[in-house]
């Protein structure tokens, strides 16, 4: 009788575990420049190329970690995004963005801690410029 149990335990069991995909980025490089400063901020514009992307938040979080440390290491302590274009071809992901920077904190509700973004940035293990 107990074979007979576990026999039909086993049958309610799936014999297919769901795949687990193992997240492998390649990060393949950032290019960070300033687009307009001034002694109150500035803009930074940043392109952060990716392999081993699970989506589309994966290399804008890249190119986040890039602008913020770009503007960190300029003594801008704060951020701001602004627009990110993001495009994927062949596996190859490629972000366009865009932050404003400023040494002050910045007036509205989505703003940026540039010491907490790069710090998180290193804990993940995401590159910064």
């Amino acid at each position: 009788m107990a074979a007979m149990a576990c026999g039909v335990l086993a049958a309610c069991q799936s014999e297919e575990r769901p795949r687990v995909d193992v997240f492998r980025p390649d990060y393949r490089g950032l290019d960070a420049s300033m687009l307009d400063v001034l002694d109150t901020g500035g803009l930074v514009r940043v392109r952060a190329e990716m392999g081993g992307a699970r989506d589309d938040q994966d290399v804008a979080a890249y190119a986040r970690c890039g602008a913020v440390a770009f503007g960190l290491d300029r003594g801008f302590g704060f951020a701001r995004h602004v627009a990110t274009n993001v495009a994927e071809r062949g596996g190859i992901w490629r972000a366009d963005a865009v932050y404003s920077v400023s040494p002050d904190l910045p007036r509205g509700l989505r703003t940026l801690d540039a010491e907490v973004v790069v710090e998180d940035c290193r804990t993940r293990g995401i590159p910064t410029v």
